[in-house]
C-alpha cells in the first residue's frame, strides 16, 4: 500500500453528488485542503491569478461544525460574490473559532468543469485526528 504525501486531497466516488476527502498534519491545513479539494471538483484555476483577498472568521465549535462553517462560507461568497478561492490559509484563533484568508478571483476566470456545490451535506461528515494528523471526509450537494 502505497503511503499517502503528509498534505493533501482528492475526490472519491459518489452517487449523485461530490465527495472530497482532505489531510494535514494540523486541523488547520486541513480545513485549506478540503477547500481546494471543492474548488477543484467544480474548477479549473490553473492559469487564474488572485485578484483579491477576504477574511472570514469562523466562531468557536465542534471541529466539524468549524470545517463545514468555512465551506458554507466558500459556497455563499460564490454565490453572492462570484469569488472564487484559489489559495486558503487557515490559523486557530484566540476563541477556539478558526481565521480564515483566501487570495480570490473572480469565477470568470476559471473554466467550470464540474456542477458548482450549492450545500454542504452533513451526511457521513467526518473531521477529526487519524494516525497521519487531521482528515476529513465531505459530501456536497451539487
Amino acid at each position: 500500500m502505497e503511503r499517502r504525501p503528509d498534505r493533501g486531497h482528492r475526490m472519491i466516488p459518489h452517487t449523485a453528488d461530490v465527495r472530497i476527502e482532505a489531510w494535514a498534519p494540523d486541523r488547520e491545513g486541513c480545513v485549506a485542503e478540503a477547500v481546494a479539494a471543492m474548488v477543484e471538483s467544480f474548477a479549473d484555476a490553473s492559469g487564474a491569478t488572485a485578484d483579491s483577498e477576504t477574511e472570514h472568521r469562523v466562531p468557536p465549535g465542534e471541529d466539524p461544525d468549524l470545517l463545514v462553517g468555512v465551506l458554507d462560507e466558500v459556497i455563499f461568497r460564490l454565490e453572492t460574490e462570484a469569488a472564487l478561492p484559489l489559495e486558503t490559509k487557515v490559523r486557530a484563533a484566540d476563541d477556539g473559532g478558526l481565521l480564515v484568508r483566501w487570495r480570490t478571483t473572480d469565477t470568470d476566470a476559471v473554466e467550470l468543469v464540474g456542477a458548482v456545490p450549492k450545500a454542504v451535506s452533513l451526511h457521513e461528515l467526518r473531521f477529526d485526528r487519524d494516525e497521519g494528523g487531521w482528515s476529513c471526509a465531505v459530501t456536497l450537494d451539487v
